[in-house]
């Protein structure tokens, strides 16, 4: 099934409702506004999954500075999607791009897809005692 879906890192194919709209009920980004996606997706490098030419039915950014590192983000598939083999292609995507594929180092946050980031080779922090974080989780629900 991975044949019918296609990656595409051009920006002027995302479709900014279904991103928002997805992203605004998701646990990692609930109740964010249409600005702040828009933004987000302005300064990344962003990756869409599409079916059938144009509709889009996943997502994924990657926050970088293009030499050393990368976060990766938002990644999504929409429902009936799901367990097609869309998340991999979108994650072999963004590791095989040519501004991201010699970077020293790949971050993400997961509370539920462990066992997908693994099989792309994604590992638990070594050292967890190393990083630290500033953490809004509501940040959305409390800009009026």
């Amino acid at each position: 099934m991975p044949d019918e879906y296609e990656i595409s890192s051009d920006p002027q194919r995302l479709d900014l409702p279904t991103i928002h709209q997805f992203l605004r009920t998701s646990y990692w980004a609930a109740d964010i506004p249409l600005d702040v996606v828009e933004r987000a997706i302005r300064h990344s490098l962003c990756f869409g999954a599409f079916v059938g030419g144009n509709q889009q039915v996943g997502f994924a950014r990657a926050v970088t500075d293009r030499a050393t590192f990368a976060y990766v983000a938002d990644v999504f598939v929409l429902p009936p999607h799901r367990g097609r083999g869309v998340a991999k292609l979108l994650l072999a995507a963004i590791l095989a791009h040519p501004e991201l594929g010699r970077l020293r180092r790949f971050l993400l946050a997961t509370k539920d897809a462990h066992g997908l980031y693994e099989q792309v080779g994604f590992r638990t922090l070594p050292n967890p005692e190393q990083f630290m974080t500033i953490h809004h989780p509501d940040v959305y629900r409390s800009a009026g």
